[in-house]
C-alpha cells in the first residue's frame, strides 16, 4: 500500500526538486500556461495551487509566505493583485493539465500546465491577425501597381 508516500522524487536531490519547482511556479504564474512532463506538471499542482490561495487574502503574512517560497517580487505582485482576485469565487482547482503527446528525444509524456479562465490570447492575435492582413493587402496592392 501508499499509505504516506507523499511526492515524487524525480531522480533529483532535494534541493534541486525544490529549486526546479520553485523555477516552474514561477513561470506558470508569470506566463499562466507551460510545457513540461506529465509527472512533473502532477507534482506542479502541489506547489502552484496553494500559492493561489495565498492571493485569494491579500495580508501581508500572505505575502511574506509566498515571497517566501516564490523568491520573485514581480510573480508575487501579480499573485496578490490580478490572480487572487480572478480567483476569489472559485474553491481550488486552479490549474489545468493537458496531456500533449511524447517528447521527440526520450519519448516522455508531455503536459501542458495552464491557468484556469485565463484570458484568450486567440483574441489578440486575431485583432493582430487581421491587422496583418490589411496591410498585407495594402503592400500587395501597391506591388501590383507598380
Amino acid at each position: 500500500m501508499r499509505h504516506r508516500h507523499g511526492l515524487r522524487k524525480l531522480n533529483r536531490t532535494s534541493s534541486h526538486r525544490l529549486a526546479m519547482f520553485r523555477n516552474m511556479a514561477n513561470s506558470l504564474l508569470r506566463h499562466e500556461a507551460i510545457q513540461t512532463t506529465l509527472p512533473k506538471a502532477k507534482e506542479l499542482r502541489r506547489v502552484g495551487e496553494p500559492i493561489i490561495t495565498l492571493g485569494k487574502k491579500p495580508s501581508l503574512a500572505h505575502r511574506r509566505l509566498a515571497f517566501d517560497r516564490l523568491r520573485d517580487r514581480e510573480v508575487v505582485v501579480k499573485v496578490f493583485d490580478v490572480l487572487g482576485p480572478r480567483f476569489a469565487k472559485r474553491n481550488g482547482g486552479y490549474l489545468r493539465i493537458l496531456k500533449s503527446g511524447f517528447r521527440k528525444g526520450d519519448n516522455a509524456p508531455m503536459a501542458f500546465v495552464e491557468l484556469m479562465d485565463r484570458p484568450e490570447a486567440g483574441a489578440e492575435a486575431g485583432k493582430d491577425n487581421k491587422e496583418g492582413a490589411k496591410k498585407g493587402s495594402k503592400k500587395e496592392a501597391a506591388a501590383k501597381a507598380a
